[in-house]
């Protein structure tokens, strides 16, 4: 288990011997050996002992707090310092317009390419019309994106494609709850919902994989450096988005393995749709199936899980800017 979810309010992690124990009410809840965890994300009202911090500082361990909804807190960092020559390649390759547009492109084309993917997929089992403009909309964006001469262009195309893509969700869900558009601030809908929480625990993943590499997190090539967010991080989820939580989510909702039941309606417009605390371990249980689940990755030579993916496409981002006639390539499914 290498990321331990605390979503259990007012329970605490303490770490004896060897072994990390969440306790609620003097009642042990979890017990998991410490030298097995690489990620620990914090959800809500959970409290840390003294003995507990030190040892995830110790050891490096990636740390998140979040609130109950998974809207980011901040995280535990450890005095280990990963700055040297790859962050000032890093630093260097961003000021240089055409290799930063090179490297932008490639990820808005693995974000469309596994966007189209997946709704081939669903196209094969549904055989719908609506799939097909869909499936042509995103082919046509694809041509254009060698022609786009800066990022706000690559942006502008990449919004085209997504608004296509994520209208066809209506035509693939199974069941009606309200959704028709992708919409975040906030997630009207179970949908919705569902999309941003999964987003959420991506963006975590992918930045334990960021920071395991040794790039700097904050410093992007498709997302504006302007705002101070893991700008690098939002770039390589981007092709990691219809793989691992849109097809996730789509899934839960057609075989109901998630109803209405695991979500409480906003009570008026333009309230978020939460989702409950057991509606919250039952994603967290399929998403953690899925990023552990494997697949072929050409860096490591055969099948390795898609958590492990992470790490080597950020190896991948690291070698093209370590040399600098190598060009980066996303990851695509077929």
């Amino acid at each position: 288990m290498p990321v331990l979810y605390l979503i259990e309010q007012r329970a605490t992690l303490h770490k004896k011997g060897d072994v990390f124990t969440v306790v609620k009410n003097k009642e042990v809840l979890q017990e998991i050996r410490a030298i097995e965890v690489e990620q620990i994300i914090v959800l809500g009202n959970t409290s840390l002992t003294t003995p507990a911090v030190n040892y995830i500082l110790r050891q490096g361990i990636d740390c998140v707090f979040c609130n109950s909804y998974g809207r980011y807190h901040g995280r535990l960092i450890s005095n280990e310092s990963k700055l040297g020559i790859l962050r000032l390649h890093q630093a260097e390759t961003v000021l240089q317009p055409v290799k930063k547009l090179e490297i932008a492109r490639a990820f808005v084309r693995g974000k469309l390419h596994n966007q189209s993917t997946m709704i081939k997929r669903f196209q094969r089992e549904l055989g719908l019309p609506e799939l097909d403009v869909t499936i042509k909309n995103i082919a046509g964006i694809l041509k254009k994106l060698d022609k786009c001469t800066d990022v706000d262009a690559l942006l502008g195309q990449e919004g085209f494609a997504s608004a296509s893509y994520y209208a066809s969700f209506r035509n693939i869900l199974k069941q009606d709850m309200g959704f028709t558009s992708r919409l975040r601030r906030p997630p009207p809908d179970p949908v919705n919902s569902l999309l941003s929480f999964g987003y959420t625990l991506l963006v975590y993943n992918i930045q334990s994989a960021v920071s395991t590499v040794g790039l700097d997190p904050f410093t992007g090539f498709l997302h504006s450096n302007e705002q101070s967010r893991p700008n690098l991080v939002l770039d390589m989820m981007e092709e990691f988005r219809p793989i691992i939580v849109d097809s996730l989510v789509l899934w839960l909702i057609n075989s109901r393995v998630m109803t209405e039941d695991d979500f409480t309606r906003p009570p008026s417009p333009g309230r978020m749709a939460i989702i409950t605390p057991e509606g919250l371990k039952k994603f967290i249980h399929h998403y953690e199936q899925r990023v552990q689940s494997e697949i072929y990755h050409r860096r490591a030579n055969g099948k390795t899980s898609y958590r492990r993916c992470f790490e080597l496409q950020a190896r991948e981002l690291a070698q093209t800017m370590m040399e600098p006639e190598y060009s980066y390539k996303p990851f695509l499914v077929r």
